[in-house]
């Protein structure tokens, strides 16, 4: 039978042809497209040295190439990234912006537009699924054509109230007053993700949740820092599709609703400074889903810790500044993935389970402030810590070199103000990313043994005052060269110190060594005070 290999080598032939004009079918752009993109340039001022986009875009150049730009297999374009562009100029409603008709998704967050408006013409972009206008300096009402764009399912108008924050800007206040927060999301029923974070809302509690329940698809709620007044209304509870809920720093000034417990999707909750009270819903700590729950400065808000199921996703756990009090249930240690528990200034009494120092991914560990008594558990598999503040509990107990074993990313320690005693072992000192330890108020006695490894210390600030140490002041503490802070009153320290070698700290800024044994060198004046160009602090009469 004869076989014909034709059609095989038509079919070869064609793909061939597709392989070679994918490129051109991939670059393919619109004449109308590229004009009003550059067009769109021209208006703006910006800085060319910033800028890393614009800067680009080019006549002689296929607009298909530039970037920020996304284009559609038709040429339009249908993705606009302009982000952190250094823009410093408003945009017009008449802009050539909004001649692209077919965009989908518009990036202008990060830049000075020095309190300009929102430009007014962002309805005539209907097909708009994504806009971000965030930290971009805009000033005054929020228009009210952005309630026109009925196919956003992502929004970010948020801006910051905090004077400390890189993104603050005096003159950018933006305000959520005619539209109101009703009117604004009235059309907006596809939403996902609202962000108006540091916006000026004029909506009460069950106004403002009643709103919020018309967004059925919902799933990342942002308004922390909206100077929002009122409870949580119970309209929200029919939102089962929330994941992130941020509320930080506004007046709620009521119990959390135990409906939130029942938020089966729920990944974040953030409540911070909220003037919350009653008690927290205990429930909430058991949600599987659970990866973020910060609820700290509410001084009010009473609760407790519940058993900790074995399959959770908690991360981060702030509790800090609220009046939550009882144990820490050892089933603390099924929390695998936490990285971050800060407990400081609760009433959490009894001691601290050994079970934390299973916590292998924790980074920060904050139980300070509160009236944890008893030994301090090993934490010598936590690989990952960071910092660790213990201070101003009832501890009591040595610490033991194998509490310290394996740290070596450890780079703050505070255990302060406790009843801990024994010697202090050396090999505390030897940590290579130890920055700062606080050791004193508490019980400490003998002699400090030899640190072994000086030269490659990073040690900034070290305090043992208000102990019980004796001996000399070991030598190596004056080759720490970065040493910023060595702070020793109140010990039985004897011997004699001779102030020369305190010319090695040539970064010191506070030297206390009073109320000790020590015999003192009277001439320090002698030793040449520009190498101590930032000391504030000398002590070392007692």
């Amino acid at each position: 039978m004869e076989i014909s290999f034709q059609p095989y080598l038509i079919l070869i032939a064609f793909s061939l042809w597709l392989h070679l004009n994918a490129g051109s079918v991939r670059s393919l752009c619109l004449e109308d497209q590229q004009s009003s993109l550059l067009k769109f340039k021209q208006t703006l001022i910006f800085d060319p040295a910033l800028s890393s986009k614009l800067v680009s875009w080019d006549s002689s150049a296929n607009c298909c190439s530039w970037p920020g730009v996304t284009f559609s297999g038709s040429g339009h374009v249908i993705g606009l990234d302009l982000s952190n562009e250094s823009i410093s100029s408003g945009i017009d409603s008449s802009s050539s912006l909004f001649d692209l008709h077919h965009l989908q998704s518009l990036n202008l967050a990060l830049n000075r537009f020095n309190g300009t408006r929102i430009p007014s013409g962002l309805d005539k972009l209907a097909n708009l699924r994504h806009l971000k206008l965030s930290y971009s300096e805009f000033n005054g009402q929020i228009p009210t054509e952005i309630s026109g764009l009925t196919r956003l399912v992502f929004l970010d108008i948020s801006v910051s109230r905090d004077p400390h924050s890189f993104y603050f800007y005096s003159h950018a206040e933006l305000k959520l007053e005619n539209p109101n927060l009703s009117m604004l999301v009235r059309n907006l029923t596809r939403l996902r993700e609202f962000h108006l974070q540091g916006t000026n809302i004029s909506a009460e509690g069950p106004e403002r949740c009643r709103a919020l329940s018309s967004l059925p698809r919902l799933r990342v709620l942002n308004l922390a820092d909206c100077l929002l007044s009122g409870p949580i209304d119970s309209s929200l509870a029919k939102m089962k599709l929330l994941s992130v809920i941020q509320l930080s720093f506004n007046q709620l000034s009521a119990p959390v609703p135990e409906f939130v417990g029942n938020f089966l999707n729920l990944a974040s909750l953030h409540l911070k400074g909220c003037d919350l009270h009653g008690k927290f819903p205990a429930k909430v700590f058991q949600l599987l889903t659970l990866q973020s729950l910060d609820i700290s400065s509410n001084p009010l808000l009473q609760g407790f810790l519940p058993e900790f199921p074995e399959n959770g996703s908690l991360q981060i756990l702030v509790l800090e500044s609220t009046n939550f009090s009882g144990m820490i249930p050892s089933s603390v240690g099924n929390l695998k993935m936490l990285s971050t528990l800060q407990l400081s200034s609760c009433n959490f009494s009894t001691s601290i389970p050994n079970s934390i120092g299973s916590l292998a991914n924790l980074i920060h560990l904050d139980l300070s402030y509160n009236w944890f008594s008893g030994a301090i558990p090993s934490f010598s598999m936590l690989k990952n810590l960071v910092d660790l503040d213990l201070s101003h509990n009832n501890l009591s107990g040595p610490i033991s070199s194998t509490h310290w074993a394996n740290l070596s990313n450890l780079v703050n320690l505070q255990l302060y103000d406790n009843s801990l005693k024994g010697v202090i072992p050396s090999s505390l000192f030897s940590l290579p990313s130890f920055q700062r330890i606080d050791l004193s108020n508490n019980r400490f006695s003998g002699q400090i043994g030899d640190f072994p490894i000086v030269s490659s210390s990073q040690l900034v600030a070290l305090d043992l005052s208000n102990n019980k140490l004796n001996g000399s002041i070991p030598s190596y503490f004056f080759k720490l060269q970065g040493l910023k802070q060595l702070i020793l009153p109140s010990n039985s320290f004897n011997g004699t110190l001779e102030l020369s070698i305190i010319q090695k700290l040539g970064n010191l800024s506070a030297l206390v060594l009073s109320f000790n044994d020590l015999l003192v060198d009277d001439g320090f004046g002698n030793i040449d005070s520009t190498r101590f160009p930032q000391l504030g602090t000398l002590n070392l009469a007692s």
